[in-house]
């Protein structure tokens, strides 16, 4: 070897053993913590440290599918908490939508949980965000969800994994005897439990205060808020909610149809003979892949069950008798909710006439009442207006109103903040897009979203919300610096308006739509009829009115 050659290996292993030393030092720099569940070591971001992917539950899989969440396995040395955990299990097809993102791998072992929190926390409020996805989509690493500047204010955030579609919801009677409560379903919401228990017992160790938690989520995030609130295993584990486009549906209960939906039980009988499974045993030896996919195309839908344990009653009737935790709470909804969510609309009437005719037919003592909320003279507007207020705009007020009325805070809001990308591509204030701002990550959405401009304006929306969010979970009492007051409901029906700005409180939103759709709710509950879409045109005969709706 010429001397050349030996000064060229020479340096070779010197710059390898520099990396090296690099990368062991990077290691030893990175943020670790010693929590009960083990030693976690992750990364740094600025001032933020992040631990990715840490199991709250053991696999779900085999023998345990479809069982409630067992504690997860404690590991040997250092957990490498630097990559998020896999999605849990999901069918994908319209990789076009809006919503569409890379999700990476997928698993039925994808039950854990992410941690941003600020490298000086000590006692911070903790802020636990649970994805949306019509319990049947999406995960807790999604880009617009990092809790980077979440954090950077102040707060632990968590962001949680939760069983999915057939496997997070699927009720049948041989999983009904099984349990030693006698019932199934709702392992999804199990799963949500068991994180927030891991947060009640590990968050110190990340600086966050267990006492002081605030669970929040928007569409079926915010429909798991209100499960949580209503579900007596979960009642103490957190402190406060946030529900952004939450949905008070009628639920199916477990042994018996109700408001025109199958027993849960039922279902689950149905879809084993669908997907050619002669019992339980068989289903949980089939690919979990094919099992998701298959459900899917037998018109499997992902709910809760009322189960009278886990959920004991409608959530209508739940937070009717005062039984939901009582938090404080901060729901609202966007003006455009309908507008990326088409599918939910029913057929249009051709013109003004038939439009009126098929209302009288549906709202009858009510269809004058109808009219004046959603006029004839603008079809298509008032049919969006209609989907959105019967789901999202009623059942975010309802929640207002509900806990106010038990002595806890009430804080109502209304998104209306287009841009232009969103404007163009007919798509103001449509559902979820108030997101990016309350998480401030309006520069870094998913591949098909509308693009946020880079400017004052988005940022100072940007500000005020994540300032309002965050400052409701520290103290229950929204507020932004260089913002207007936001005040509870209770004082005069107060709600935030949002439009380019915190445009500042307003009473009495949409005046006489929450009454409208409560008493239609009302009257269906009475007569057993569901109230989730079949609204509008679509809307069966309204049943009489009777004494409990008055």
């Amino acid at each position: 070897m010429t001397f050349i050659s030996r000064m060229i290996a020479m340096t070779g292993l010197a710059l390898a053993a520099a990396c090296a030393q690099t990368s062991d030092s990077a290691a030893a720099d990175a943020p670790g913590v010693s929590a009960p569940a083990g030693l976690i070591r992750g990364s740094e971001q600025d001032s933020v440290h992040i631990y990715k992917g840490i199991p709250f539950a053991a696999p779900p899989v085999g023998e345990a599918r479809w069982k409630p969440p067992s504690p997860a396995q404690a590991w040997e040395g250092e957990f490498d908490a630097t990559e998020f955990g896999p999605a849990c299990m999901q069918f994908r097809a319209n990789t076009q939508s809006i919503y569409a993102e890379k999700l990476g791998a997928i698993s039925e072992d994808c039950l854990s949980l992410n941690i941003w929190t600020p490298e000086d926390a000590e006692n911070a409020a903790v802020f636990v965000w649970i994805h949306g996805g019509a319990l049947t989509g999406g995960a807790s690493g999604l880009s617009m969800h990092d809790g980077a500047a979440l954090a950077e204010s102040g707060l632990v955030v968590v962001s949680i994994n939760y069983r999915l579609g057939v496997l997070g919801y699927l009720a049948h009677p041989e999983l009904s005897a099984e349990s030693t409560e006698g019932i199934s379903g709702n392992y999804g919401l199990l799963d949500q439990i068991a994180a927030l228990d891991w947060i009640k017992q590990n968050i110190s160790a990340f600086g966050g205060d267990p006492d002081n938690v605030t669970i929040a989520g928007e569409s079926a995030g915010a429909l798991s808020v209100m499960y949580l609130m209503a579900s007596p295993p979960a009642h103490g584990l957190f402190h406060k909610a946030i529900a952004q486009s939450a949905y008070m549906i009628s639920t199916p209960a477990l042994k018996e149809p109700r408001f025109g939906m199958p027993a849960a039980e039922a279902v689950g009988v149905y879809v084993a003979d669908k997907l050619g499974a002669e019992n339980i045993s068989a289903m949980r030896e089939m690919n979990a892949e094919s099992l998701i996919k298959k459900s899917v195309q037998a018109g499997y839908i992902a709910w809760g069950t009322v189960d009278g344990v886990v959920l004991p009653d409608e959530l209508v009737n739940v937070f009717d008798r005062g039984e939901q935790a009582p938090v404080p709470i901060i729901a609202g909804f966007n003006s455009g909710e309908i507008r990326s969510l088409r599918a939910l609309l029913p057929q249009a009437s051709k013109n003004a006439a038939a439009y009126e005719a098929a209302v009288q037919v549906g709202y009858d003592d009510l269809a004058g009442d109808f009219l004046v909320q959603y006029p004839s003279n603008e079809i298509a507007e008032s049919m969006l207006a209609t989907t959105r207020d019967a789901m999202y705009g009623w059942t975010s007020e309802r929640l207002a109103r509900n806990q106010s009325e038990i002595g806890a805070d009430g804080y109502l809001y209304i998104f209306n903040h287009g841009y232009p990308a969103a404007n163009r591509a007919g798509l103001h204030a449509f559902h979820a897009s108030e997101i990016p701002y309350v998480f401030g990550t309006t520069d870094n959405l998913a591949p098909n979203w509308p693009e946020i401009p880079d400017t004052p304006v988005e940022k100072r929306l940007s500000d005020a919300m994540l300032g309002y969010w965050s400052s409701f979970a520290r103290d229950g009492a929204p507020s932004a610096a260089g913002e207007p007051d936001w005040r509870p409901y209770a004082a005069d029906e107060a709600y935030m308006y949002f439009e380019t700005g915190p445009e500042g409180t307003a009473t009495d939103l949409l005046p006489g739509m929450f009454e409208l759709h409560e008493e239609v709710m009302c009257r269906r509950r009475a007569a057993n009829v569901g109230w989730n879409w079949n609204v509008g045109v679509a809307s069966p005969p309204l049943p009489p009115q009777v004494a409990e709706c008055r």
